[in-house]
């Protein structure tokens, strides 16, 4: 008898599963309920009446006597098929006929409110679910067999599952037999959400994943997936976001669907059982994105260690430290060659398929995320009645980044233009080699082979070194908006700090800022950040060195545009200056040059009195685009002050406080401005 009771189901064919199988399960169950309340509690027993009763009125007579003579429930499990939620439990945990009516009995109060009522009124506590007691009640045949259920309830295989849970309070025999929250919902065919689990959304883009799927280690990934082998497919990138996107087009190339959800590298005991058990339920891969631990280091140890299918954690790398002996299987993901990103961006986004090479080379995007961007575009563009432009993509990859700026690091939105720049022939044509550096990535890397897989290729890293208000800042905005990009200026003072590991941990969430804005990024006064090495004569030197090579290796792993803002050039690591792609001198202005300056930074709308020699400014003083930025600006507003046109006087004098404030002598006035 005990033998054949707690025996493993047999596994159904397939079918098709009634709709109203769980149903009328649950009216059996009452069945038995009612059967084994009227044998075991005295006739006059107001609660048991009142119990009973409570539960004819749930349960059709027909169900209630069907219940005295039909088999039990594992032996009616072949009717549902293997698509039933509830028998993919039973074949992925291998649970026993016992478990199956544990089961469902423990969700008989899920189904009708006056099922409820009735266990409340037997309960010890009130509580409106089933006692381990009524379970051995209903389910056991002697005293012996109490003691086999008791070891189902504590170390069966739903125990160990979470499937099935004793209540925490009272003797053993008087706690509630519980099932996990929504899982009978889930049992019902109903799509419920798990905490944690992150929204759906449709199926994973492949466009440009070609490659990448086609690699052996994916392909053995695949094969473990799809024939629901034990094991965990580790995928690790530098960034989350780009894992979970692999890892999603991983498990939809495998034909399966996926429950994604966010947990941290340790989950508690109740998440991992929640995702478990309702991943079974839906015949889905758990897919969890694994977010790094609050401390120092990764977390041991892997999620859903104990689940029987396959699982997929997508991690940044060092975030997970596989441990135990479930089979891992890894996949380190590497962003896409140009060419696949090119191919995302013309499936994606055909309307910009000129531009494709451009897109590739500016945004290092997933598919997953250039179909969200070419989605915002078609919406906005189709509202607007006007085609998708290159000038929009940056705007929702803006919004799509969500950036939380942190300390030490300014978002400019560039407005600069080339006719705002004021530079030699020589330093401009440097300028516009390191955009069509970057504009040109697809044909040079991928189409001709250079720096075939060195790490880093696709960056651009620039230094512009000179005095102070000599257009450094407005060259990095100029670049910014040619690229069509957002600038993130960083605030070295904010960004150093005196607590060994706070620099490189500031500086990691810099780049990390840069890489998901895909922004240009500008180390201003980088002298103070990348300065050089020194002899180890403390421990302070050697932390300072160890910053250093820190930011050293980052740079060169960058793959975006850096520029690096110095006044003293000499200053700089000579290894920084090795892993740059150019170096541009700002010098002094000429007078050529201060007069187009003069022209710039004075509006054509700006009333000029026509005393005023702009050559003759340009000639007689020698300062530099700042200096006649700020000296434009105010005498303007002096000249607004007085109610009249921008005359000599009003710019000398803007000149003189510009070079007192700068400490220098003044070289003199213009003729004809005295009392200036």
């Amino acid at each position: 008898m005990l033998e054949r009771r707690f025996a493993a189901a047999p596994r159904p064919a397939a079918a098709p599963p009634p709709a109203n199988w769980l149903d009328g399960e649950v009216a059996l169950m009452a069945g038995r309920l009612t059967e084994a309340l009227r044998s075991t509690l005295p006739p006059d027993d107001p609660g048991a009446v009142a119990a009973i009763d409570l539960m004819a009125q749930a349960a059709p007579e027909q169900s209630l006597g069907a219940g005295r003579t039909a088999g039990g429930v594992g032996d009616r499990l072949e009717a549902t098929g293997t698509e039933h939620p509830l028998a993919r439990l039973v074949h992925a945990l291998a649970l026993t006929p016992v478990e199956l009516d544990l089961v469902i009995l423990a969700g008989v109060p899920e189904e009708h409110e006056a099922l409820a009522a009735a266990l409340r009124l037997l309960h010890p506590r009130g509580e409106p679910r089933p006692t381990l007691a009524l379970a051995a009640r209903v389910l056991c045949e002697g005293g012996a067999e109490r003691r086999w259920l008791r070891e189902v309830l504590e170390c069966g295989a739903a125990a160990r599952a979470g499937l099935l849970r004793a209540g925490d309070d009272g003797p053993f025999w008087e706690r509630s037999l519980l099932l996990p929250d929504r899982l009978w919902s889930a049992l019902q065919g109903i799509d419920v959400t798990v905490p944690g689990e992150r929204s759906r959304s449709g199926p994973a883009p492949k466009c440009g994943l070609g490659p990448w799927l086609a690699t052996p280690a994916v392909r053995v990934a695949m094969q473990a997936l799809a024939a629901e082998v034990r094991a965990t497919v580790l995928v690790v990138a530098d960034h989350q976001d780009r894992a979970l996107a692999r890892a999603r087009a991983l498990v939809a190339e495998a034909g399966r669907a996926a429950l994604a959800a966010d947990v941290p590298a340790a989950p508690p005991a109740e998440l991992e059982r929640d995702l478990g058990l309702h991943a079974l339920a839906r015949a889905a891969v758990p897919l969890l994105a694994v977010h790094a631990p609050d401390g120092p280091g990764p977390a041991p140890g892997l999620p859903l260690a104990g689940h029987p299918g396959p699982v997929v954690l997508a991690a940044r790398r060092g975030v997970v430290q596989p441990r135990g002996d479930r089979p891992v299987l890894s996949l380190s993901v590497e962003p896409l060659s140009l060419e696949a990103r090119a191919q995302a961006w013309r499936d994606q986004l055909p309307e910009l398929d000129g531009d494709a090479d451009t897109l590739a080379a500016r945004f290092s995007l997933e598919p997953a995320a250039v179909a969200e961007v070419a989605s915002d575009l078609r919406l906005a563009c189709q509202l607007a009645g006007r085609p998708p432009a290159l000038s929009d993509v940056a705007v929702s990859v803006r919004a799509r980044a969500g950036l939380a700026m942190g300390a030490g690091v300014q978002l400019v939105r560039p407005t600069a233009t080339w006719a705002q720049l004021v530079l030699s022939t020589d330093r401009l044509q440097q300028l516009r080699e390191a955009i069509a550096r970057l504009q040109n990535q697809v044909r040079v890397l991928e189409g001709w082979g250079f720096l075939g897989g060195r790490r880093g290729a696709r960056g651009v890293r620039l230094m512009f070194a000179g005095p102070s208000g000599t257009g450094k800042t407005l060259s990095a905005e100029v670049l910014a908006h040619q690229l069509g990009v957002d600038l993130l200026v960083v605030d070295i003072s904010r960004v150093v700090s005196k607590w060994i590991g706070e620099t490189e941990k500031n500086l990691a969430e810099v780049f990390d800022v840069a890489e998901q804005a895909q922004a240009v990024l500008l180390f201003d006064e980088a002298d103070a950040l990348f300065g050089r090495r020194t002899e180890v004569s403390d421990a302070h030197d050697r932390y300072a060195n160890l910053e250093t090579a820190y930011l050293l290796s980052r740079l060169e792993q960058f793959e975006g545009l850096a520029i690096l803002s110095t006044n003293l050039r000499q200053n700089v690591d000579p290894a920084f200056i090795r892993r740059l792609e150019f170096v541009i001198e700002y010098d002094q202005p000429g007078p050529a040059e201060r007069l187009e300056l003069w022209r710039c930074h004075l509006p054509a709308a700006a009333p000029l009195d026509r005393g005023v020699d702009l050559a003759e400014l340009a000639r007689l003083y020698p300062v530099v685009g700042g200096f006649i930025r700020n000296a434009a600006v105010a005498a303007g507003f002096a000249a607004a002050a007085e109610d009249v046109p921008i005359n000599r006087q009003h710019l000398v004098r803007a000149l003189r406080r510009e070079y007192e404030k700068a400490g220098r002598a003044f070289p003199g006035q213009l003729p004809g401005s005295a009392g200036a």
